[in-house]
């Protein structure tokens, strides 16, 4: 007979002696937990330092759905190249690198456009400060020396602008060298080497140029450095007398009296810096009607169109025994030669450009002398006014000349008369000189 009790099925387990299953309190091992709730994954963690990483779990658990954390890269992630779910695992999107106008790669072409405005900014701001700092340079380098205020008895103001001219045979700052270079010669002083008026008009623009043997009456005038008043005695001279007594503001007194035509602005350059102009420009194209030779200028020229440099220049507007006709005729190449001299430096490739526009100020600007009331604007409208009368748009011509007394030039005064009447009310000139 068999001692051990009677094996029973009843649904209530197996191995059992009893019929029904001990109570719960009896059996801790195996009471269940209440079912949970499933809880979202976790997000990714890394291993604190010093404390060695769980290894990942088998993927699974108790079928009651309980999750203990430990799932597969949920915690504490996976190696490069590990399993899937973790950095660099396929599923998870990778971010590309970004350039300075977005994300690289093709069909993200740069802003053009605004690469363009921003740099027609830097540009337009450039040249602005460019500009406003030549112009404080320049001005600064100006020599407003003659005083027109000191001038009496002045003609009444006209319609148009006008500038008295001036060359001078100054030699200041010139070394022995220089002067030997350009056939100027030692003189102490300075003289008139050529005069001529500018009237800038809206009618058109005229060019006059005064012979410096043009003979005139020197008037009742206020001297410039004493102040004291001299009458007049009725004296006739040359021209360039004026300016050997007395300088610009009996010069322009002078001129003034004899003419009857008010003088706005006065300007004068002496030998070295109408040379160092010529130069700065890179020389002057001249086409020379006749070929002509003269010793005492230096001048040697053949005729055609050629490229005159700084010494050439001078000893072309400087020579007068060469000619037939002397003064009348160097008067002539005067003209010529500033109004070619103003074409060319008054060009955009010279006025915009500061390799350019720097040099040719800076040559001329030491030696050129001005009113004190004469700034950049009035010289920059002097030199354009020039320009028009080359380009066909003003008159070029001497003063008339009826005859001669004692070697000087005798002007025509019916002639002059009307010439200051026509430039006074800006008229069109049609008197016309030799």
């Amino acid at each position: 007979m068999n001692d051990w009790p009677e094996r029973r099925d009843d649904g209530y387990g197996r191995g059992s002696a009893q019929a029904r299953p001990e109570g719960a309190q009896r059996m801790p091992h195996v009471q269940r937990q209440p079912q949970q709730p499933q809880r979202p994954p976790r997000p990714p963690q890394q291993p604190q330092p010093g404390r060695p990483g769980v290894p990942p779990q088998q993927q699974g658990g108790y079928d009651g759905g309980y999750d203990s954390g430990y799932n597969t890269g949920q915690v504490y992630g996976t190696p490069a190249g590990g399993s899937p779910g973790g950095p660099g695992g396929p599923g998870v999107p990778q971010q590309r690198p970004s350039g300075p106008s977005g994300p690289s790669g093709p069909g993200h072409a740069p802003d053009w456009g605004r690469r363009i405005k921003i740099g027609s900014i830097v540009l337009v701001s450039a040249l602005l400060v460019t500009t406003v700092g030549t112009y404080f340079w320049a001005d600064s380098k100006v020599r407003r020396e003659v005083d027109l205020s000191k001038v009496i008895e002045r003609p009444k103001e006209g319609d148009c602008t006008t500038y008295l001219i001036v060359g001078s045979d100054s030699r200041e700052g010139m070394s022995d060298e220089e002067k030997k270079k350009l056939h100027t010669g030692s003189a102490e002083g300075k003289r008139t080497d050529s005069m001529m008026i500018l009237a800038k008009c809206s009618s058109g623009n005229t060019m006059i140029s005064l012979p410096r043997d043009s003979d005139v009456e020197i008037p009742s005038f206020v001297g410039s450095e004493s102040g004291k008043k001299f009458p007049a005695q009725g004296r006739r001279v040359k021209l360039n007398a004026a300016y050997a007594e007395d300088g610009p503001e009996l010069l322009v007194r002078t001129v003034e009296h004899n003419t009857g035509l008010r003088i706005d602005h006065y300007a004068e350059i002496g030998f070295a810096g109408f040379a160092n102009i010529v130069d700065a420009l890179g020389g002057v194209e001249l086409d020379i009607e006749k070929g002509f030779k003269d010793e005492k200028s230096g001048a040697d020229f053949q005729a055609g169109k050629q490229t005159l440099n700084g010494e050439q220049s001078l000893a072309f507007v400087r020579t007068r025994y060469a000619f037939a006709e002397s003064d009348l005729q160097r008067t002539k190449n005067q003209q010529k030669f500033l109004s070619t001299l103003a074409s060319q430096a008054a060009t955009p490739s010279t006025i915009v450009n500061p390799f350019a526009l720097y040099p040719m100020l800076g040559a001329g600007l030491d030696t050129l002398i001005v009113d004190k009331d004469m700034g950049l604007w009035d010289m920059g409208q002097m030199f354009f006014a020039m320009k028009g009368v080359n380009g066909g748009e003003g008159v070029s011509m001497n003063m008339p000349i009826s005859g001669q007394r004692g070697g000087n030039l005798v002007w025509d005064k019916a002639k002059v008369q009307q010439l200051v009447k026509e430039i006074q009310n800006d008229e069109k000139v049609t008197v016309r000189g030799q």
